[in-house]
């Protein structure tokens, strides 16, 4: 008696969602699509917000930009919330590793009174701002259209309280968990001159009813001017100090800023090629919140860094308009 063995193939009747089928053709999806693609309820809705009425509770004219496609606005990194968790947990891990590594060596007795000061007036303060930033991403989550952006801008509002949590750390690391330095860093950041324009601007932003006029106001240009005078010349100036350790401590802000500009550039760069009306609109939301945060900046960083820092991080943000094609 033999035994003969076949194998048999089974063809799978679908390959993916119906939506996403339609999106894309009958092939398997990825992740991403499948959790990603028309997931925003559109129809059907069982009331309007009572508190304004003349909207639906998800509804396009929340902006002034205009798609055809809200779900052109996919993220590069092909975040969904598996993705995303994989790699903060993997950018957290190396930060941990960093500030396991400066405390395992009390690397913190290497710091002068004067770097220490620095820090507590011009660095720590930053958490208030991120706290800032993760309520107005929070804020485009909330009433911007279309998973692919709402989704990113959850993840990013989330980032946010990460980095104001290390930050934070900094301060604790300076005066060994007492959190002294936390409160003379909130008193400069509610009392300082330097800081009073930033303060005014961050209640600003938090006034703003269109969604995307925020993200773009506190995810490229405050973020923008941020990061070039307090991660990258401040940077240089601890350097110059002797303070050249606290590099391992804020090396997570320039790997997720990399990651998180990535992103943010992608949707603006397919927002302006949308219509000449979008970027129009973009260019005169960039102006205005352009001038306004390079006055309140002004304090700060001349407080910092002197006369000629608050330059430099203009330009940075001029190279990254001028990549963009948004620049005037």
């Amino acid at each position: 008696m033999s035994i003969e063995i076949k194998t048999a193939t089974l063809e799978p009747i679908r390959h993916s969602f119906a939506n996403i089928e339609r999106r894309f053709g009958e092939k398997p999806a990825s992740r991403y699509q499948e959790a990603t693609y028309d997931l925003q309820a559109e129809v059907n809705f069982h009331y309007r917000p009572l508190w304004q009425p003349e909207f639906e509770l998800n509804d396009k004219r929340r902006t002034a930009i205009v798609m055809n496609d809200w779900y052109d606005l996919r993220d590069p990194r092909q975040f969904y919330y598996g993705t995303y968790v994989q790699n903060r947990a993997k950018l957290q891990e190396n930060a941990e590793g960093n500030y396991s590594f400066f405390e395992k060596r009390n690397l913190v007795d290497n710091l002068s009174d004067e770097v220490r000061q620095l820090l507590i007036n011009h660095l720590i303060p930053l958490r208030h701002i991120e706290h800032t930033a993760n309520l107005n991403n929070m804020y485009g989550c909330a009433f911007g259209y279309g998973t692919a952006i709402s989704q990113a801008l959850i993840y990013n509002a989330m980032d946010r309280l990460g980095i104001a949590q290390y930050l934070s750390r900094i301060g604790l690391i300076l005066d060994g968990n007492t959190a002294m330095t936390l409160a003379e860093a909130k008193q400069a950041w509610m009392e300082s001159p330097s800081w009073q324009g930033l303060r005014a601007l961050c209640e600003e932003t938090t006034t703003v009813k269109d969604w995307f006029e925020v993200v773009l106001a506190q995810d490229l240009i405050i973020d923008s001017l941020m990061y070039h005078l307090f991660y990258v010349q401040l940077d240089e100036k601890l350097v110059e100090m002797g303070g050249r350790d606290i590099a391992l401590l804020t090396e997570i802000v320039h790997d997720w800023n990399k990651d998180t500009t990535r992103w943010l550039d992608s949707v603006l760069k397919t927002v302006a090629a949308e219509s000449a009306e979008n970027k129009a609109q973009l260019q005169q939301w960039i102006a205005v919140w352009r001038d306004k945060a390079l006055a309140a900046f002004k304090p700060a960083a001349e407080a910092a860094l002197g006369a000629h820092a608050l330059d430099n991080a203009d330009q940075y943000l001029g190279e990254r308009l001028k990549k963009l094609g948004l620049d005037q």
